[in-house]
């Protein structure tokens, strides 16, 4: 039996993975799940024999969607410099649609900024594209990942609505604490891989 092809149904989430991003990030993470595709992110495995730019690369050749979140370009508190990472994966994916082959040169991108035009000073190289916003809104941020997967699946049919996705997401965060205990995990220490279960399992649960 053939392997389904993986590759038209992923999506690389190219963002912060700090603690005061957290609730954008499980917000994207539960659209990507809701809109029936399948999220990759660089915590998906941990190994540290593996080298963190081979991970990336592999996963931005997996994957025909990327949703790349800017937001995070300010001074680091700690260090006084600026982040980059997103920014540079960003790049990798446009210029795997740009110089790759095939399948590679189908890839689809939704990148996101927290609001106005920063981005025209902070990474001026992308002016001309279409940059959505989230404004540092869970709500928000579901309904323009909603709604990008919605125009990218090519209007077979609707994806559920953003407003309807974030409702569920509301009712899944609040469930999230009681399911934790009974596995029992403790709910402010969830990985990436609890949380994916947990997404999975209770969209299953709540069809």
């Amino acid at each position: 039996m053939p392997k389904p092809d993986l590759y038209a149904r992923s999506v690389f989430i190219n963002c912060p993975f700090s603690s005061d991003y957290q609730p954008i990030f499980r917000a994207i993470l539960f659209a990507v799940y809701a809109c029936s595709y399948r999220p990759r992110c660089t915590l998906e495995v941990s190994d540290s024999s593996e080298n963190r730019l081979d991970k990336i690369e592999d996963i931005i050749r997996e994957s025909k969607f990327g949703i790349h979140d800017i937001s995070f370009m300010s001074i680091d508190a700690a260090t006084k410099l600026p982040r980059f990472n997103m920014s540079f994966e960003l790049g990798l994916f446009l210029a795997a649609k740009k110089f790759g082959a095939g399948r590679q040169k189908r890839k689809i991108a939704l990148i996101l900024d927290q609001s106005g035009y920063r981005y025209r000073s902070a990474l001026s190289d992308i002016s001309g594209q279409d940059i959505s916003f989230h404004e540092a809104d869970p709500r928000r941020a579901i309904r323009e990942v909603r709604d990008w997967l919605d125009t990218c699946q090519g209007g077979a049919y609707s994806l559920l609505g953003g407003e309807h996705i974030a409702d569920q997401y509301q009712k899944f965060c609040e469930h999230l604490p009681k399911a934790s205990a009974g596995i029992p995990l403790n709910p402010d220490q969830l990985t990436y891989a609890d949380i994916c279960r947990a997404i999975e399992a209770w969209l299953k649960d709540n069809a």
